[in-house]
C-alpha cells in the first residue's frame, strides 16, 4: 500500500514524454520499496470494488430503481462478506505509511501542518470531477422526469462510501497523537459503546462513536507496524487467530451479525456503525496481512506481478471513486437499450442464479471503469516536473509541501 489511500505509489510515472512510452512494468522497476505493503493496498481496493459489485443489486421495479443486496435473500452467501470486507486493511496499512511519510517529511524540514495539508489535498482533489459529474447527472435526471426516489438511490450509492475518506482524513491529521496511543484503548472504547447500546439498552447514537474508535484500532496497529513492533511471528499469529476466535464468539454467543457488510433490513449492521465484531474481525485481517507479507514479497519479485500492483496503486483513488459509477452506468444503459429488466442486473437477487449471472456482468463493469480511469485519472496525479528531478519527479509539489514519500 502507498502512503495512504489517496497517496500515489512511490513508483510515480516519469515526465510526460517518458510516461507515454513507458509500460507499467518499466515504471514499477524504478522504486525499491516494501512491495507487500502495496500488494495489500491493491488487495483492499479489489475487495471494495468486488464487494460493491457483487452485493449491490439495483432492481428495476415499476419504473423505479431501488437498491438491495443478495445477502438479504441468500444468507448462505455470508462468508463472501468475510473476503470482501477489507476496510481494516486500508486503515492498517494507512497507519504505517502515514508514520513513515511524516518521518520523511520531517527529515526534509517540513512541519506537520504542511505535511497534513499536502495529504488532504491529495486525498480530496480527485473528488471534484465526481462531484461535478453527479451534480449534473442528478439535475438532468430530475429535469427529464426521473423518479426522485430513483435519483436519491443512485446518488446515495455513489456517495455513501465517501465516509471512508472523512474518517481516514481525520486519523491522518491526528497521526502525531495516534503514535502515542496503544490500540487497546480504542478497542476498549468500542467494547464500552457496544455494551451501552446493546447490553444496557442505551441510545443508539452511542454506537457512532465507533466510527472513529473502531477504525482507529487498525490504524494504531499500522503505527506499531511502522515501528517494528509487530514483526514477531507470535504477534502476527496471535492477531490472526485471536481476532478470528473473538469474532466467532461474538457472532455465536453475543448475537452479532455474521455478515461483515451491511444487509438491508437487518436490525443490526456490523458496519453502520462498526461493532466490536467488526473490529475484532479487523484484528484478524491485520494478522493475516502480516502473515502473508513474506510470501507476497517473494511473489512480487516477478516484474509482471509487481507491475500489476503498481498500476493499481497509481489509480487507487480513481478506482475507489468511480467504481460505483461504472456499475450504475452499465445498469442504466442496459435498461434503456433492452427496455426490460435483465437477469443479474435489474432483477431481485433471490436465487443463486442471480449470482452466477452477476459474475458474468463483472467484465462489463470493469470495462466501463477502465473508461472512467482513462478520463479522470489525471485528477489523481498531475506531473509537471522537469525531467532532471529523477524517479520521484512526479511528487515535486507534494515534496515541497512535505507530503510526498
Amino acid at each position: 500500500m502507498t502512503d495512504d489511500f489517496a497517496g500515489r505509489a512511490d513508483a510515480v510515472a516519469p515526465a510526460r514524454r517518458e510516461r507515454v512510452s513507458q509500460t507499467p512494468r518499466a515504471r514499477a522497476s524504478q522504486t525499491p520499496r516494501d512491495r507487500a505493503v502495496d500488494a495489500l493496498r491493491a488487495f483492499a481496493i479489489l475487495g471494495v470494488v468486488l464487494g460493491h459489485w457483487l452485493v449491490t443489486a439495483v432492481v428495476a421495479d415499476s419504473g423505479t430503481l431501488r437498491v438491495t443486496s443478495p445477502l438479504k435473500y441468500l444468507p448462505h452467501l455470508t462468508p463472501v462478506s468475510w473476503l470482501l470486507q477489507t476496510m481494516a486493511v486500508f486503515f492498517f496499512v494507512g497507519g504505517r505509511m502515514a508514520v513513515e511519510s511524516r518521518g520523511r517529511a520531517r527529515d526534509r524540514g517540513a512541519g506537520h501542518g504542511r505535511w497534513a495539508a499536502a495529504r488532504m489535498t491529495r486525498l480530496f482533489r480527485p473528488i471534484a470531477p465526481l462531484l461535478g459529474v453527479w451534480s449534473a447527472a442528478a439535475v438532468a435526471m430530475l429535469a427529464w422526469g426521473a423518479d426522485p426516489g430513483t435519483v436519491y438511490a443512485l446518488v446515495k450509492l455513489v456517495w455513501s462510501p465517501m465516509w471512508f475518506l472523512l474518517v481516514f482524513a481525520a486519523l491522518t491529521a491526528a497521526t502525531p497523537l495516534v503514535t502515542r496511543l496503544h490500540p487497546v484503548w480504542p478497542l476498549a472504547a468500542v467494547a464500552v459503546a457496544d455494551l451501552v447500546r446493546f447490553g444496557l439498552d442505551g441510545p443508539s447514537w452511542v454506537g457512532w462513536i465507533n466510527l472513529g474508535t473502531g477504525w482507529l484500532v487498525p490504524y494504531c496497529l499500522g503505527v506499531l507496524w511502522a515501528g517494528g513492533r509487530l514483526d514477531g511471528r507470535v504477534t502476527r499469529w496471535a492477531l490472526l487467530l485471536g481476532g478470528a476466535a473473538a469474532t466467532t464468539g461474538l457472532v455465536l454467543w453475543a448475537g452479532y451479525p455474521a455478515s461483515m457488510v451491511g444487509v438491508p433490513g437487518a436490525p443490526v449492521s456490523n458496519q453502520a456503525p462498526p461493532t466490536l465484531a467488526a473490529v475484532t474481525f479487523g484484528l484478524s485481517q491485520c494478522g493475516a496481512a502480516l502473515v502473508l507479507s513474506g510470501p507476497l514479497r517473494r511473489v512480487l519479485r516477478r516484474p509482471a506481478a509487481w507491475a500489476l500492483v503498481t498500476t493499481a496503486n497509481l489509480a487507487a483513488m480513481t478506482i475507489f471513486l468511480w467504481h460505483q459509477t461504472a456499475l450504475i452506468a452499465v445498469t442504466a444503459t442496459a435498461l434503456r437499450v433492452a427496455d426490460r429488466a435483465l437477469p443479474g442486473l435489474h432483477t431481485a437477487p433471490v436465487d443463486p442464479g442471480w449470482v452466477a449471472v452477476r459474475l458474468a456482468w463483472l467484465p462489463v463493469f470493469a470495462t466501463v471503469l477502465a473508461v472512467c480511469l482513462a478520463v479522470f485519472r489525471g485528477h489523481e496525479a498531475r506531473h509537471h516536473a522537469p525531467k532532471d528531478e529523477g524517479p520521484f519527479r512526479g511528487c515535486r509539489r507534494e515534496r515541497r509541501a512535505g507530503g510526498c514519500a
